[in-house]
C-alpha cells in the first residue's frame, strides 16, 4: 500500500502529513530538523483487543465508515444514502517555497471530492487550512456538518476556553477533560459569548512554558469548537461553521467552502503562540489603507450620545486638538430621526433638523485641524420606526408568517436580497463619496433571530453577503478604514479582519475590566488592531472610579482613543488626557511592531503585568497593573523574558501611581531600583532574577521603560 508522508516546515514548527492512501497529521509540533518516513513507525497506533482488526485513522475528515466513532469531518446525504464517505487520495500537490499542501481525495460510489488545502507559514509557522466539497452525482447532496480536524499529541492535556457576554468579553477558563468531548458553540450570529478559538497544551502550561496549540476558524457567523479524547486515549480539536436545518444542498458540480481554520504552536507557552499568531497578521492578513502610525482617535459618543449640534460638535473638535487628538469620530445619531435608539436605522441620510447645513461644515472644520474624519454606521439594522421599514417591512431577515424579537428596538435586514444590498451600498457609498471620510466605525447591535431569506435557512449566506457588501465598499473607497464594532467584542476574528483594519474590544471602558479584556483579545491579535480608550472618571457602563493614569496606562496596551467630551471635561483630567496620548505617540512605533508578552505572576487576580518587547531587543516597555490589594507586605520579583542576555539596560520609570514612592502608606522605603535613576542590569539577569515590584494601591499600575545601553 503507497503510504507517502509530506512534511512541511515554518516558524518554530513541522507539520508532517500522510497523504496517500488517505490524509491524516501523523505530527504537529516543534520544529524537526531531521526526519525520514520510517520515523513514523514509533507513534503508530496499536490494535486493541476488543475492537475493530484495524485501527481507524483520525484523518483531515475523521469517517465514520471507517470505524472511526467519533465526531466525523463530514455529516451529509443524498436522499438518505451516501451518508458515510470514505474518502482516498486521487493526487496531491506540494510548494515548499510557501509551505502549501493540497491534497484532492474522492469517494466514487458516493460521488464526492474533497479537497484539503493547507499551510505552513515559512516564517510564522502558523498553519492554515480549510476544505472544499464538491458533489460529483446526480441530485443534490445535503450537508449537516463540514468540520476541520487537528489531531493533538498524547500530553495536550489541559484546555483553555474563552467565554464571555457583552462588557466583559474575552474571559479564559481552563479545563483538564480525561474522557468525552467539550464542546463551545455560538448560535447568535455573533461572538460575545464564545470567541472561536481554543488553546490546548501540557499540563499547567502558562504564559512562558509549556507546549500550546492554538486554534482559530476565521469566521464572522455561527460556529462550534470542540475538544475531544475518545476512548482509546487519542485527542483532537475540530471547529467548523454551524449549518441550519437544509441550510446547505449541493447541485450537481456545485462546492462548499469551509473558512480557514489558523493554528499556532507554541514550544516555550503561551507568548509563543501569541507571537506568530501576531506576526502572521501583521504580514499576511492586515491591510491598512495608509501606511502610517496609528491616528489617536476620540469619538463622541459617551460625550454626547443622541445629542447633536453642529456648533457644539466644532467646538469639541477644537478641544480635541489641544488634546493631541488625530481622528474625530462622530458616532450613533448623525442621520434621520435618529434622536434615541428606537428610530432611524435603515434611512440613512443626513438629519436636516440636527444639521440644517449639512454635515460639510463640520467634516470641514474637522479638518481644518488637522484632524482625520470618522462617522459611524450600522447598515444592517432597520427599526420598525423608520421609513425604510415602513416602505419595506419585507426586507427583513425572518420566517414569513412568524413574529419575532426585535433586539436594541431593532431588526436585522436580509443581505441576501439583492435589493436590500443594493440599497445599502448606495447609502453608505453616497455618504462616503459626498465627505472625505477616513474612517468607518461599523456596528451591528443585535443577534441574529430566524435568520432566513424566502423561508429557508440563510445564516451563512447572511455572513457571506456581510463580506460582500464590507469588500464592495472597501474597493470602492480604498483609503478608508474600517472598524468592526459589533457591541464591541461580537465580531473579532480572522474573516472580518480581511475587510477592517480594527476592532472595538468592548464596549466596557472600565479600566479594570479592559485588563482581562484586552488580555485575553491579545492571545489572537496584535495591540494595533485593539481598540482601547481612556473613558471618563466615571465609567459609564460600570459607574465604577479609576484616576487617570490607570485608565491612561490600560488603553497603552491597544489602539488608543478617548471616549468623552472635552468641554466639559476639568482642566486637571484635560491634562491628564493630554498626558497619556503624548506618552502613547512616543510609544507607539514600540507597541504596534514589537512583540507582546504577557508576563507569569505569582496571583493574576491580584497583579497582571504585559511587555512589548522590540524585535532587535534594543528596547521594551512593561506595564504592571495592580488589581486587587497585594497579598503579601513584599511584593514579587518580576522576571522579564525576551530580552537580549548579553545586553545591559537601563530602567526608567515612564509612569508611576502617587502612592509609589518613600514614605507613602504603602511602603517606607521603595526597593531599591527604583530608588536609583537609570539603574541598570542585564537582559538575563532580568529575566531570571527580575525586578522586585513595589507595594501598590488596588486598580493602579507601574509602567516602566527599558532601554539597552
Amino acid at each position: 500500500m503507497d503510504n507517502t508522508l509530506v512534511k512541511l516546515d515554518g516558524g518554530n514548527a513541522s507539520v508532517i502529513v500522510r497523504v496517500t492512501p488517505y490524509s491524516e497529521i501523523v505530527y504537529w509540533g516543534k520544529r524537526l530538523e531531521t526526519f525520514d518516513a520510517d520515523f513514523a513507525d514509533s507513534v503508530a497506533y496499536p490494535v486493541p483487543n476488543g475492537r475493530l482488526d484495524v485501527t481507524a485513522p483520525i484523518t483531515l475528515s475523521p469517517e465514520q465508515g471507517r470505524g472511526l466513532f467519533s465526531s466525523p469531518g463530514l455529516e451529509g446525504h443524498r436522499s438518505g444514502q451516501d451518508w458515510a464517505p470514505i474518502f482516498s487520495t486521487v493526487d496531491y500537490d506540494t510548494d515548499e517555497d510557501v509551505g502549501l499542501l493540497v491534497i484532492n481525495s474522492q469517494d466514487d460510489i458516493a460521488q464526492l471530492a474533497l479537497t484539503v488545502t493547507l499551510q505552513l507559514d515559512p516564517e510564522t509557522g502558523v498553519l492554515r487550512m480549510r476544505q472544499q466539497l464538491t458533489n460529483l452525482g446526480d441530485g443534490a447532496y445535503s450537508v449537516q456538518r463540514l468540520a476541520l480536524t487537528l489531531p493533538l499529541p498524547d500530553h495536550a492535556q489541559e484546555l483553555m476556553g474563552f467565554h464571555g457576554r457583552w462588557l466583559q468579553e474575552f474571559q479564559t477558563h481552563r479545563i483538564a477533560p480525561t474522557h468525552g468531548s467539550y464542546i463551545q458553540e455560538s448560535r447568535r450570529g455573533r461572538q460575545h459569548e464564545y470567541f472561536p478559538g481554543m488553546v490546548a497544551g501540557s499540563t499547567h502550561f502558562g504564559e512562558c512554558h509549556g507546549e500550546v496549540w492554538g486554534i482559530h476558524l476565521g469566521w464572522t457567523g455561527d460556529h462550534r469548537i470542540r475538544y475531544d479524547v475518545k476512548s482509546d486515549g487519542r485527542r483532537f480539536m475540530q471547529t467548523e461553521a454551524l449549518y441550519q436545518a437544509g441550510e446547505i444542498s449541493l447541485d450537481t458540480d456545485e462546492t462548499l467552502e469551509t473558512p480557514w481554520l489558523y493554528a499556532s504552536y507554541g514550544d516555550a507557552g503561551l507568548n509563543t503562540m501569541s507571537h506568530a499568531f501576531h506576526q502572521y497578521v501583521r504580514q499576511q492578513l492586515l491591510k491598512f489603507p495608509v501606511d502610517a502610525e496609528r491616528p489617536v482617535q476620540l469619538n463622541i459618543w459617551e460625550g454626547v450620545y443622541f445629542n447633536h449640534d453642529p456648533e457644539y460638535i466644532m467646538n469639541m473638535a477644537t478641544a480635541s486638538k489641544a488634546l493631541g487628538i488625530e481622528r474625530f469620530i462622530i458616532d450613533d445619531g448623525w442621520f434621520r430621526h435618529r434622536n434615541d435608539d428606537y428610530a432611524g436605522l435603515g434611512d440613512w441620510y443626513i438629519d436636516e433638523k440636527k444639521y440644517p447645513q449639512g454635515l460639510g461644515p463640520v467634516v470641514d472644520h474637522i479638518r481644518s485641524l488637522g484632524m482625520q474624519f470618522g462617522l459611524w454606521f450600522e447598515p444592517e439594522m432597520v427599526n420598525p420606526d423608520s421609513d425604510l421599514y415602513r416602505a419595506h417591512p419585507d426586507w427583513v431577515l425572518g420566517l414569513p408568517g412568524y413574529d419575532q424579537p426585535t433586539g436594541r428596538h431593532q431588526y436585522v435586514l436580509d443581505l441576501c436580497n439583492n435589493e436590500v444590498f443594493d440599497y445599502l451600498f448606495e447609502r453608505v457609498d453616497a455618504i462616503l463619496t459626498e465627505f472625505p471620510i477616513d474612517y468607518v466605525k461599523w456596528d451591528m447591535n443585535r443577534d441574529l433571530v430566524q435568520a432566513s431569506h424566502d423561508g429557508r435557512a440563510s445564516s451563512q449566506e447572511q455572513t457571506a453577503r456581510f463580506y460582500a457588501l464590507m469588500n464592495k465598499l472597501r474597493e470602492a473607497h480604498p483609503t478608508t478604514e474600517f472598524e468592526s464594532c459589533a457591541s464591541g467584542g461580537a465580531r473579532i476574528d480572522y474573516g472580518v479582519l480581511r475587510y477592517v483594519q480594527r476592532f472595538w474590544t468592548s464596549d466596557c471602558n472600565d479600566a479594570l475590566e479592559r485588563q482581562r479584556i484586552q488580555r485575553g483579545m491579545s492571545y489572537f491579535f496584535p495591540p494595533e488592531v485593539m481598540g482601547a480608550h481612556i473613558g471618563a472618571e466615571r465609567c459609564h457602563s460600570t459607574l465604577r472610579r479609576h484616576y487617570v493614569g490607570f485608565r491612561g496606562l490600560t488603553a497603552l496596551f491597544g489602539h488608543m482613543g478617548v471616549e468623552l467630551d472635552p468641554l466639559i471635561a476639568s482642566e486637571e483630567e484635560r491634562e491628564g488626557f493630554a498626558r497619556y496620548i503624548e506618552l502613547y505617540k512616543q510609544l507607539r512605533g514600540l507597541l504596534h511592531t514589537g512583540r507582546t508578552a504577557r508576563l507569569e505572576t505569582l496571583d493574576e487576580d491580584r497583579v497582571l503585568a504585559h511587555a512589548v518587547v522590540s524585535e532587535d531587543g534594543d528596547s521594551a516597555v512593561v506595564l504592571i497593573a495592580q488589581l486587587k490589594m497585594p497579598a503579601w507586605a513584599m511584593s514579587e520579583a518580576l522576571r522579564i523574558p525576551y530580552l537580549a542576555p548579553d545586553k545591559r539596560y537601563r530602567i526608567d520609570i515612564l509612569d508611576r501611581p502617587e502612592a509609589v514612592q518613600n514614605d507613602s502608606h504603602n511602603t517606607r522605603v521603595l526597593p531599591a531600583w527604583l530608588n536609583q535613576e537609570g539603574f541598570e542590569a542585564t537582559g538575563e539577569w532580568l529575566g531570571n532574577a527580575g525586578l522586585r515590584l513595589p507595594s501598590m494601591d488596588a486598580e493602579s499600575a507601574l509602567l516602566i521603560g527599558l532601554t539597552a545601553v
